[in-house]
């Protein structure tokens, strides 16, 4: 049996292009990078995905506050939760192009720096329309970083793409719920400003710039290809394969239910009469639900030939989390918070499908920024749409049931993202 290190994007290693030779370093062990720069990008990868979510789990914690801080209305307030998905569709396309110019690496680092940024600035620049763009310069980091991180992973470990990615997906995880659970307490230790609870994110995000520095002039756009080869790749019409977009509309229907989660599900507990800080750790335990099952996921998804039964596993724990939230959110609010951990981690399975649904790396590449890119888009009225249900409705009885109706259509595109073919074969 294959080792599962490289079943997991089994058809993006395994199978290449016969007109394309090998690139030079793939030929000997002797000519890859050295053991200490391989160290040196495992912990960038992992200091950058533990990132790529306080800003808006932190939010999350605070939304209330952050609200009457600036005195927003409910709409406006789903407005700022939408804000994520949209600067992941608009700056995630960007992407490709700016590694091929830059490298990789090289983006990465730019982006550590504008999330640092971004969270440094934004509780204290003033008025709603700041918070907003600080916000965005933050969100702009994370969109080029989230689809770079499989590219990172296929130029530097190409025959241990199934594990870097459970791992890179574990800190994604980790860094989420440590955001979640953390933000109210280090606020009421700090003074009990909201200001200074969301900025101190920054020292995180300061940190994760230190490794990729010396990374800066690797300028391999894509893995396991020189510029010339890629050149002599032929571009694929990713809008032609079915398969990408069942895959862009997974991911985004995903997408919105993690972001609705991330921004709203610690008001519902608190409108139930959960308190402040209990709330915010059951968004935490949400979210580290992710930690274990980010790695197991991925290893299981490379052994199957389709995937579609973890899609309804994890859609059917989704439906029953939020009719829990539906009758009982706080007599059962632990059950639902790991419920809904359970089905949030439809992220790493997609993440591996991107893998799986390429035979080439500039496939992967261009996979990942389609679906990545065109899913944001689609999750970008979820958010909104439940900040305005909210204030019209007065309660969650509403936004509850838009939840549990997105996950139908979620486990649908799941399934035929699921199976076993390409969009090479496709396109």
């Amino acid at each position: 049996m294959p080792d599962d290190e490289t079943q997991t994007l089994n058809h993006a290693t395994e199978a290449r292009d016969p007109a394309v030779p090998p690139a030079p370093q793939t030929l000997k062990a002797a000519d890859g990078p050295a053991p200490w720069l391989l160290r040196l990008v495992t912990v960038g990868l992992v200091l950058a995905a533990l990132n790529l979510r306080p800003a808006i789990t932190s939010l999350g914690a605070l939304l209330e506050e952050v609200r009457d801080g600036l005195h927003m209305s409910g709409s406006v307030a789903g407005v700022l939760t939408s804000v994520p998905p949209l600067c992941f569709a608009v700056f995630g396309v960007m992407a490709p192009r700016l590694a091929r110019r830059f490298g990789a690496g090289a983006v990465v680092c730019a982006g550590m720096v504008a999330i640092a940024t971004g969270l440094a600035i934004r509780p204290f620049i003033g008025g709603t329309a700041g918070f907003l763009a600080a916000s965005a310069l933050a969100l702009m980091g994370i969109a080029v970083s989230n689809i770079l991180m499989p590219v990172i992973v296929k130029r530097w470990f190409p025959d241990r793409v199934g594990s870097m990615t459970g791992l890179y997906s574990m800190a994604l995880a980790l860094g989420t719920a440590l955001a979640a659970a953390v933000t109210v307490p280090m606020t009421d230790a700090l003074g009990g400003h909201w200001q200074t609870g969301l900025a101190i994110w920054a020292v995180l995000a300061a940190a994760a710039v230190l490794p990729w520095i010396p990374l800066v002039r690797d300028r391999h756009s894509a893995p396991g290809q020189t510029s010339r080869q890629q050149a002599a790749t032929p571009a694929l019409r990713i809008t032609r394969s079915r398969t990408a977009w069942g895959l862009a509309c997974f991911f985004g229907l995903q997408a919105t239910a993690a972001y609705i989660t991330m921004g709203w599900m610690p008001q519902i507990f608190r409108d139930a009469g959960v308190s402040a800080g209990t709330a915010g750790v059951l968004l935490a335990v949400t979210m580290a639900m992710g930690v274990p099952l980010a790695f197991v996921i991925p290893r299981v998804a490379g052994r199957m030939r389709h995937q579609g039964p973890i899609v309804v596993v994890l859609g059917f724990c989704g439906l029953i989390g939020y009719a829990g939230l539906y009758l009982a959110p706080a007599a059962g609010a632990w059950a639902w918070a790991l419920l809904l951990g359970i089905a949030n981690c439809a992220f790493p399975l997609a993440l591996t499908m991107i893998g799986m649904r390429s035979r080439t790396g500039a496939g992967v590449v261009r996979l990942s920024a389609f679906a990545q890119s065109t899913g944001y888009l689609i999750s970008i009225p979820g958010p909104l749409l439940v900040g305005v249900l909210y204030q019209h409705s007065g309660g969650w009885g509403l936004p509850i049931a838009l939840m549990a109706g997105l996950m139908i259509p979620q486990m649908v595109a799941g399934v035929l993202a699921g199976r076993d073919r390409t969009i090479e074969d496709e396109c």
